[in-house]
């Protein structure tokens, strides 16, 4: 039985670094041109979304007065 707690701990190293090795190949690995297109599109999304709640803010702000 005394065995399991330095396995446990030599399986918990082994598992630990290879999650802190794999974020950081995937931090490395250059982007797809399809992530790159998506993530621009969203950008461009959001950018005209904020442009027309600031739009029609304002013009419900002069209506008001």
């Amino acid at each position: 039985m005394s065995f399991l707690i330095p396995l446990a701990v030599a399986v918990l190293i082994v598992a630990v670094s290879t999650v802190v090795l794999v974020r950081r190949d995937r931090r490395r690995m250059a982007p797809h041109p399809e992530a790159l297109r998506t993530e621009a599109a969203a950008t461009r999304g959001i950018r005209d979304t904020r442009r027309r709640a600031h739009a029609h803010q304002n013009h419900f702000l002069r209506e008001r007065w």
